[in-house]
Order: structure tokens, then sequence, then C-alpha cells
């Protein structure tokens, strides 16, 4: 029996579906599904695992935070354990028939991982197991097709470069977080992490957020006039010194400028437009994060769209299509479709010669679409990822945009005003890939000597701005740039952070802990908030993957690097308690008390439930309700009434609640229970079944198995026909429906 082992189950499906001669036969194996075709002699079977179906953790013994010292767990044993006790078993019962095995997972450091990991289950209940790799960029027929009639041997340097990132995350991360986490005193839920890309990343956003802090506004005027054509053509120009620092300056010219202007000048040129290179991953999140998506999101579509065959694999550093894809085969799928217009007119040229990137690898190719979707078999989210994809790919091979470029100059009484123009006149790349096109911005025709009409002068008072907080995708350029993770992490790293509520909002915004743990660490232990130490370790483990040094050599080098660390932290362990204490005292702060004038904090009642109450109790008993669940974040936008910090809520795997001023927010809710009294003659409408007396998880999932899932359900529904299904009595329906009717 051959046995094939894909990265998801979804993409076990697809490529068994692609190789099969005939309708594919499912079989369950330890309760995780597989897919067969052959006969008993010459059988294939694919099986999906789950990405990583182990992970590396340490002895429990390790696992209590009072009792093992942070730094003990620098040298501790690392062991691993099972996240996928189906699929190990599946494994293990398919490894015992198994005479080969194909490792088909993503060909990456992490999918080279996660294949050798699958192998060496396998190997441990047959040794003599034949194996195999082979390598594909995208899942469909012919790339499928391809790598299996070519295979290739599993890299086993690749994959200790992924095995050696594991390791170092782990005892990094959890033995700082330990450290930091303990010296803060949050522990649990709350505990506060620590990580040798994190935190780097965090010092970044926290460092731009710094510089906004300190700058001062500098006042500065400008001065632009409205001019009128004969042919009563309107439009703007403004005076040549772009900003005047002193008001006595523009106030003179002000006086000084009279009511016709003259054209001293109009020069028109023309100005190229270079079209876009091939999308590698840093570009495409970019791209995406231009567009409204959040890297994560971006990427997690994207995965979602390689796993079903649409576009070829989304992580990749290069920008370069290879010699081994027929682009001009691949531009012919879209001959039909909503893409039709578009390939057609590239297909009508007699070369077809892509852009180049500077970044030229040869594991994947540039993302493009590997196949042709239809509007109607993917979700609104999808098909603009799936589009932003496509179009892309044709700008590639398109002519240059050209731009009409009108630089005009105007005179004033001596003072030189000026205005410039520019309008698309071929649209070249532009045509193909639409997104954040500049606009027209049209001139009326201009002759030199011409007289114009001065119909007002406006004189504007602004203030230089603070530098721009960080976007995702502008974050991710600059980590790529400085060596902090990879094309596969980064994304996930500043999803960690917004999870552990050290940022929030896009553009990213720190909180107050964020600055507290990034304030202590810089003091410190600084190697940990700097990307040098990272980006050496990035390029060691480069190097453990070409097979220039082995994997324990960069082990032994990071755990001496974090026992340097741990020396200062431990030097000053008094110095970071405190630091980050007061910092953390800083982020629970929710404004004044309107009652007293104290201090209204973000607290826990003796039972564990949160609410803001005043540092005056027991004088002052002011207090509001917050949610139970989610983290906080006390953002620094106030409220315009109360003079209170608005709250958001992070929940995992839900979209950041805005939940405002939380004084506002309770008055809200006072109101609508008051409004729904009014409408239930006093009595206030459950919101779920569960929140009826007497039924409770077990009551409602028979409700439910009856097609009552809603209030309004039981409401309306026949007592009799519910007490037939369920065998629950006529007379305690009625009475549920009494109590909320």
């Amino acid at each position: 029996m051959h046995l094939i082992i894909a990265e998801k189950h979804i993409a076990a499906k697809r490529i068994a579906n692609i190789l099969s001669p005939k309708k594919l036969k499912k079989v369950r194996v330890s309760g995780v599904d597989t897919y067969e075709f052959g006969s008993e002699e010459d059988k294939k079977v694919f099986i999906g695992l789950s990405g990583h179906i182990v992970k590396l953790d340490f002895p429990k013994a390790y696992n209590n935070w009072q009792k093992v010292e942070s730094k003990d767990l620098i040298d501790a044993e690392i062991v691993t354990a099972s996240t996928q006790v189906k699929i190990v078993s599946a494994l293990k019962k398919l490894g015992k028939q198994a005479t080969k095995v194909t490792i088909a997972t993503d060909y990456d450091r992490e999918g080279e991982l996660i294949g050798v990991e699958a192998l060496d289950i396998l190997k441990n209940v047959n040794s003599e197991i034949e194996f195999d790799r082979v390598h594909y960029s995208a899942i469909t027929p012919k790339e499928i097709e391809q790598a299996f009639g070519n295979p290739t041997k599993i890299d086993f340097n690749l994959a200790d470069a992924g095995h050696s990132r594991q390791v170092i995350d782990l005892v990094w991360g959890a033995s700082l977080t330990r450290f930091i986490s303990l010296a803060a005193g949050r522990l649990g839920n709350m505990f506060l992490s620590v990580g040798r890309v994190q935190s780097p990343t965090l010092a970044l956003i926290v460092e731009r957020e710094k510089e906004r802090d300190v700058f001062i506004p500098k006042p500065y005027w400008e001065l632009s006039a409205n001019l009128r054509t004969g042919k009563g053509e309107e439009f703007k120009v403004e005076h040549k010194t772009k900003r005047f620092w002193k008001k006595e300056e523009v106030d003179e010219i002000l006086k000084k400028i009279g009511d016709t202007a003259t054209v001293s000048s109009v020069n028109t040129s023309t100005k190229t437009d270079k079209p876009p290179t091939p999308f590698n991953t840093t570009e495409f999140i970019s791209a995406a994060s231009s567009i409204g998506f959040t890297a994560a999101n971006a990427m997690r579509i994207a995965e979602s769209l390689y796993m079903n065959g649409f576009i070829s694999y989304p992580r990749t550093d290069n920008t370069v299509y290879p010699e081994s894809i027929d682009l001009r085969a691949q531009i012919e799928v879209f001959s039909k479709g909503p893409f039709k217009e578009y390939a057609k007119k590239l297909l009508q040229k007699k070369e077809l010669k892509p852009t180049r990137g500077k970044k030229e690898t040869t594991d994947h190719p540039p993302i493009y679409p590997a196949s042709l979707a239809k509007k109607s078999e993917l979700n609104e989210q999808e098909w603009k990822v799936y589009e932003l994809v496509v179009r892309r790919f044709f700008a590639t091979f398109a002519e240059p945009a050209q731009w009409q470029t009108i630089r005009a100059r105007f005179d004033i009484d001596s003072e030189e005003f000026k205005a410039n123009g520019a309008r698309l006149i071929v649209p070249g790349w532009r045509w193909y890939y639409h997104y954040n096109a500049p606009e027209d911005r049209l001139l009326p025709e201009l002759k030199e000597g011409e007289k114009l009409e001065v119909l007002d002068k406006i004189i504007e008072d602004k203030e230089t701005k603070p530098p721009g907080r960080y976007g995702q995708g502008r974050l991710i350029r600059i980590m790529e740039e400085l060596g902090l993770g990879t094309k596969a992490t980064r994304h996930e790293i500043i999803s960690k952070l917004y999870s552990r509520a050290y940022i929030h909002g896009n553009p990213l915004q720190p909180t107050k802990t964020a600055y507290a743990v990034v304030e202590a660490l810089e003091k410190f232990a600084p190697t940990i908030s700097k990307h040098d130490m990272t980006s050496k370790l990035e390029a060691d483990m480069d190097r453990i993957a070409e097979g220039q040094i082995p994997e324990d050599e960069v082990l032994n080098e990071s755990r001496e690097m974090l026992f340097s660390i741990f020396e200062e932290l431990e030097e000053n362990k008094d110095n970071v308690s405190e630091a980050l204490r007061a910092g953390l005292r800083e982020d629970k702060i929710i404004g004044n008390c309107p009652n007293c004038g104290s201090n209204l904090m973000v607290m826990r009642s003796r039972k564990g439930s949160r609410f803001i109450g005043c540092e005056g109790y027991p004088d002052c008993n002011f207090a509001l309700p917050l949610p139970r669940g989610g983290k906080i974040i006390v953002t620094d936008k106030t409220c315009e009434d109360h003079d209170l910090y608005h709250v958001t809520i992070i929940n995992s795997g839900k979209r950041p609640w805005k939940l405002g001023c939380p004084h506002c927010n309770f008055e809200e809710w006072q109101k609508a229970q008051e409004e729904e009294k009014k409408n239930n003659n006093g009595k206030i409408k459950p919101k779920k079944i569960t929140d009826i007396s007497g039924i409770g998880k077990v009551t409602a999932g028979k409700l439910e198995d009856a097609g009552v899932s809603e209030v309004d359900d039981l409401i309306e529904v026949d007592a009799f026909e519910l007490a037939k299904t369920t065998n629950i009595p006529v007379k305690k329906i009625r009475n549920w429906q009494d109590a909320i009717a």
C-alpha cells in the first residue's frame, strides 16, 4: 500500500481526486477520513493532517510557575506531545500496512517539518517503510500530476530549520513570559506575553507612538486663490510658498494681491507609470491591507483559495515568474468568464514579457491565479482576494500607463501662484489593476499671458502632524526589512499582539500595557526589544536550511543569548517589577469619578467579576458594570459627556467590541431595560431560551431538536405538539409560555 500524506484534509481530498482514475472510496481510519483507489496490490491511500500533529513542550514538572524558576526553562528537557490523537492513531495503523509513503505537505520550513513529524510516527511502527517527497505550488491537475511524476527527496535540513524555530520560540517565549508575568503579578489568563519576534515588533509600534506623544504641532498658514477663466471655468491655485511659518508674512501678501491673475507659464509633459511586480507574500498582504483586509484575514483567505486550487502557494518571497510556468497558457485559462476581456487583450500581444521584482527564489513562484473561479463558488471576501490576485497577475504583463502632466504658474501682483494637473492618457496596466489609482487632476486649457479673474483668496490655519501610526501592511514590510519573523509568521505575530491586548485599532495603537512591557525590557534587558538578536537567529536558521551549520549549534547559541539576558533581568528584578506594575496600573484608569473626583479603575470583585470602581471606596460607592468575558482595552478616545476613556473588548476569534464610554453604555442599557418593561407589562422578555427559569442546557437541546431555538419560537409553538416531540409535560411548557408572553 502506498500512503500519501498532505498537510490538510482538504488538500488530501483534492489531490486524491486529481490522481484517481475513477471515483474515490472514502474510508474511516481511527475516526479520520481517508481516500483510496486502486487494487489491493496497488492501493493508494490519502490522508490529510491538521498542520502540526505534535507539539513541543516542557515536562509537566516545569508547569508550576511558583516552584520552577523562569531561568530553569532555558536548559530544560523538551518533549513531544501529540495534539491530534486520532490522526496519530490513523497514521500508526496505516503505517503498519504501508510499504511506501509520499510526503505531499506544503513546500516550506513548516511543511517540511510537518511531513517529517508524520514520517517519524510511521517509522516508529514500520522502520522499513520507503519514503519520498513531492513539491508543488498549486493544487491543480497539471501541477499535481507533474509533482507525483517527479518525486524527490525529503529535505531534512529544511525540517531542522523549522524545528529549531519551534525550540527557540518555545524556550524564549516560555522563560521570558514567565519572568515578566511573575514580576508584574499578572498570572493566569492575564499573563504578559514576551517573545523573540513579538517583543521587537511591539517595540517598533511603541517607539512610533512615543514619537507621536512627544510631537509638538507647529502652526503654519497656506495661501490659495480661486480663479475663473473667460469661459467661466473655475479652479484653485496655491502660493509658491507651500507653508508660511509667520502669520504676518501671509497677511502682507494678502493685502498686496488684487483681483486679476496672469498665466505666466504652462508646461505640459508626459509621465510614465511602470506596471507593478508580481505578488510575493509581503506585497500581497500590503495590497490586501490597502483594500481593507487585515494581514491575518488576507492570509487565511489566500490559504483557502490555495487549498481549493484557485491560486498558487501564498507563502513565497519570489517576485519573478519561473520559466517552468507557461504564462500564455495560464492567461488563456481566463479567456472565458468574468476576466475574458482582459485576458483576450493580453493574448493579442506577440510577446508576453512580465515585470520582474528584486527577489528571485526557487522554492515557489510569485502568487498567481492557478485556475478560473466562478463568483458563485466563493464568498464575497474570497472573491475580492481572488480578483486582487488575478488583476495583479494581468497587470504584470501590461504596458506602462501614461499620464499627461501640466505645470502652470500664475502672477498675481508679482506674487507667484501655481497649479499642477494630471490626467491618464494611456491606461496601460491600470486598466487591469484599478486599485488605489490616483484621480485625474484636471485644469482648464490655459495660454501664457491669459488674464484670469481672482474670485477669492483663502488663508488656511494648519498645524504640522505627528508621524502616522503603522498600518498592518506597512509594519510587515518593516519586519521583512529588519529580518523579524518570516513570510509565514509575520501576520501571525501581529494577530498575537492583538489577542494579548498589546495593540488595538488599525493603524496599530499600543496600549499602556504595551508601553509598560517595552519600556521595562528596553531599560533592563534591551536585547529582547531590539531586532538585531532575532535577525541573527533568523539568518542562522536560513543557514541550517542550506546545510551550512547544524541545528544544535544554533540552539546552543540561542540559549547562551538567553542566559545573558536573564543576567540583566535578575540583577534588576525589583526595578522590572516596579516599572511593570506602575505601567499596568495606568492601563486600568478609565477617568475621574463624577462623584468624588478620584480615579475610576477597572477592578475585580471578590468573586472575580469585573467592574469599574472608584478608588475612593469605601467613602465613594460609584461603580459601572463591565462585560464578563474578553480582554479590556482602554483607548485614548474620551467621551464628551462624561470625560471617560472609551473601552474596547477583545474576544478571541471575534471582532473587537467597541463598547465606547462605559457610563453612556450603562445609561443606554438602563433605558433599554425600562423600554422592555413597558413593552412587556413590567416583565423583561428573556433574550435566550436558557434565560427562562427551568430551562438548562439539556432541556434547551431537546427544544432545539424539536425546532425551538429562540424565545419567539417557544411563544408561538403548540404546547401539545411540543410535548409529544420532547416528552416535556404540557403544563411545564405552558408555564414557560405564560412567563414570557
